[in-house]
């Protein structure tokens, strides 16, 4: 049996970690919320809500990328494998994932802050996207540095996946029944996350957009 690299199973614990930290953000006020008659939250703490919430979900999307890079260079390449995906790309990688991502959220967390509310009362389950209709004047700077953190960070990184993926399957389709296998062994399931996590974040769009939720944040 072939010996799966090192990095790819760093990889696969960070989006592991990650994972586990943006759910954090949500359950454990969900649940108090269902314990609640009224489910209420202070601004402060719904602005921090929304910073990690986004935060890590941008996050996702990096390490998925770095994860496909890490698949095409290992499955295509295997003999530079070593040399292109040492500790120090990997380390880089890593950095790269969560720290941008927290830079440009923060960004949108701090001149939501600075607005004033003209409505205290939040559509949804917990503190998303909905929060900047709280504000009595609609920031066009907000919406438009949210579209391009939205094509920066997600789009953009779901676009390389698919890329990196569509050169692996052309290589594997002309190699033989051994590398077709460990392609599809080691591709599928990160394709399946991949189409999971963007159907969520389709869905807090969608949400967003329409203003809608199970309940109300006051």
């Amino acid at each position: 049996m072939e010996k799966v690299p090192t990095e790819t199973h760093i990889f696969i614990a960070a989006l592991s970690l990650n994972s586990l930290l943006f759910s954090t953000v949500i359950y454990p006020k969900l649940f108090i919320d269902v314990l609640s008659q009224k489910q209420t939250i202070s601004y402060p703490a719904c602005l921090f809500q929304y910073f990690v919430y986004y935060s890590f979900g941008v996050s996702d999307f990096l390490l998925l990328s770095a994860m496909s890079y890490d698949r095409y260079v290992s499955i295509c390449k295997p003999l530079q494998y070593p040399t292109i995906m040492g500790k120090r790309t990997v380390i880089v990688l890593l950095t790269l994932a969560w720290f941008l991502p927290a830079c440009e959220v923060v960004v949108a967390t701090v001149i939501s802050s600075q607005q004033k509310l003209c409505d205290f009362t939040t559509k949804g389950t917990f503190c998303n996207n909905t929060i900047f209709k709280l504000h009595c004047v609609k920031s066009a700077f907000v919406t438009l540095y949210g579209l391009f953190v939205m094509m920066s960070f997600a789009v953009v990184p779901v676009m390389f996946i698919l890329f990196t993926y569509i050169k692996i399957f052309i290589i594997t389709y002309h190699s033989c029944a051994e590398v077709r296998k460990k392609a599809a062994e080691t591709c599928l399931p990160h394709l399946m996350v991949l189409f999971s996590f963007s159907c969520l974040c389709l869905f807090d769009v969608i949400i967003a957009r329409l203003e809608s939720g199970l309940s109300k944040l006051h």
